[in-house]
C-alpha cells in the first residue's frame, strides 16, 4: 500500500519506509504477527507498570502470587508450569516473593526434597489488592476495542498460546 503523504502513514511505519516489499519482496516487518505481538505486548506492559504500583509486583510475580494464593499449596516445579515460566525464571521470581514475606516455602511431609510454596497472610492480603489493580490495567489494555473485539482477541490469543 502506498501512501500520498507522510500524515498518512500509519503509526508503526517510519517516515520515508517503503512498504511495497522493494528488497523482501513484499515482506513487511510492520505487518507481521511477532512485531504486532511485541508492540501490543510493550503498550501492556507499559500500562501494567504504571497500573500496579500500589502492589509493586512485575507480570511475572503477580502471576505467581496469584496462582500460589489460588491453590493455597502448590510446589515450584508446578507452579513455573501453571504460570508458563522455565524452571530459572519462576525461581527467581519466588525468590522475590519469599524476600518480601509473601509466600513461605517447607518441604512436602510425604516428601522432603519436594518444595511446596503456600501464600503468607501478607501475600494473600497483597494478592486481593492486586486484584483490584489488575482488572483495571486489562481494562485499559483493551479499551481501544469493542466488547465485542476484546472477547475475539482473548479467544484468539488463548488459540494461540
Amino acid at each position: 500500500m502506498r501512501y500520498a503523504n507522510r500524515s498518512e502513514l500509519p503509526p508503526s511505519q517510519p517516515a520515508g519506509t517503503e512498504r511495497s516489499g522493494g528488497v523482501f519482496g513484499g515482506y513487511v516487518v510492520e505487518d507481521q504477527v511477532g512485531f504486532l505481538l511485541r508492540r501490543a505486548h510493550q503498550r501492556h506492559t507499559a500500562i501494567f507498570a504504571g497500573g500496579m504500583t500500589g502492589a509493586d509486583l512485575t507480570p511475572t510475580q503477580f502471576t505467581a502470587l496469584i496462582k500460589i494464593v489460588e491453590l493455597k499449596r502448590v510446589t515450584q516445579n508446578q507452579l513455573g508450569r501453571l504460570s508458563a515460566m522455565d524452571p530459572a525464571t519462576i525461581q527467581g521470581v519466588v525468590r522475590r516473593l519469599m524476600d518480601r514475606s509473601l509466600v513461605t516455602r517447607t518441604a512436602d511431609p510425604s516428601d522432603r526434597r519436594t518444595i511446596v510454596l503456600a501464600p503468607a497472610p501478607a501475600g494473600v492480603a497483597l494478592a486481593a489488592q492486586a486484584v483490584i489493580e489488575a482488572r483495571q490495567i486489562t481494562q485499559a489494555t483493551l479499551d481501544p476495542l469493542t466488547g465485542d473485539e476484546q472477547q475475539h482477541l482473548l479467544a484468539l490469543l488463548r488459540k494461540l498460546g
